[in-house]
């Protein structure tokens, strides 16, 4: 077992002297990590964000003279080649990530998911960083919507780049499912009904989805930097939790809505197939690249 104080070693060797692009770097699991990547000596953390207001947030938040705040979309080209310069490390975090929002909008869904992400990897053959880490979700695991789809299609382009523009740059994604602080996910509507004094909603009693805090997802991002080697995709050992157990933690008063459109019963962080093919750590699955 990697004990802590060695593992922030490892990390501290990778971090050290340099510059580190977070896109989507000014939302819920970016500012956090944002955050946790300036306790080591960086040189610079680059925040590009298309949200100017989050990004006045957390320059708020933060006092460090290392951190540059860029307001800018990931579908501009040009946009994230400038921000890209010079870089070593790129953390792709950016996407929209609503299920509604993105069944409503599937064509802007798979700009900005898709041909956002293709954006950063053409950046990368201009200005060759290091590293890139391409953060996914398990929505992309037997996808059944818009959102889990464009994330396969991210992991597969990420794998594909780690195979292909290996060297100079090696690519990797991560994998996991849902973060309990992040905005609009189950957590923010109950305590809005909770404010309200309404009922929580649960669409079915039996639907179970993994979580973990965003401390902890920011943490498993950093720990598999030194880590990447050729299109892998790092999964972290997640509890499942049925819904209606977590919103009885809550309130006892409930309501049950039904399932909307494109969701599952239960996620899944690997498919068979891919777990039969993964390495067990400690702390993880690592899914070696299949996009050969």
């Amino acid at each position: 077992m990697i004990k802590r104080k060695d593992l922030d070693k490892k990390l501290e060797k990778e971090l050290k002297n340099k510059i580190i692009l977070v896109t989507g770097g000014a939302g819920s699991v970016g500012a956090v990590l944002v955050k946790k990547i300036l306790q080591y000596p960086v040189s610079q953390v680059r925040i590009i964000d298309v949200d100017e207001h989050a990004l006045f947030k957390l320059k708020r938040s933060i006092s460090d003279d290392r951190i540059r705040l860029l307001l800018g979309n990931i579908t501009d080209k040009e946009r994230i080649e400038m921000a890209g310069l010079g870089v070593d490390i790129v953390i792709h975090a950016a996407a929209i990530k609503n299920i509604e929002i993105s069944e409503y909008n599937p064509i802007e869904t798979i700009d900005v998911n898709i041909n956002g992400t293709i954006n950063i990897i053409k950046m990368t053959m201009k200005n060759k960083p290091k590293k890139v880490l391409n953060i996914s979700t398990d929505k992309a695991v037997n996808s059944s919507t818009i959102y889990g789809a464009t994330k396969l299609i991210t992991e597969r382009i990420t794998s594909w780049a780690g195979i292909h523009l290996n060297p100079p740059t090696k690519f990797a994604s991560v994998r996991f499912g849902n973060v309990i602080e992040s905005r609009g996910n189950v957590f923010e509507v109950w305590n809005n009904e909770l404010e309200g004094n309404q009922p929580l909603s649960i669409t079915d009693p039996e639907m179970k989805r993994y979580f973990f805090h965003v401390e902890e997802a920011a943490d498993f991002i950093l720990n598999c930097l030194p880590l990447i080697d050729g299109g892998e995709v790092f999964v972290p050992k997640m509890k499942s939790y049925k819904i209606k157990d977590l919103a009885k933690k809550i309130s006892k008063n409930y309501k049950i809505i039904g399932i909307r459109g494109g969701e599952k019963m239960n996620e899944v962080l690997m498919t068979d197939e891919e777990m039969k093919g993964s390495i067990e750590k400690d702390n993880m699955w690592i899914i070696k690249n299949c996009s050969n």
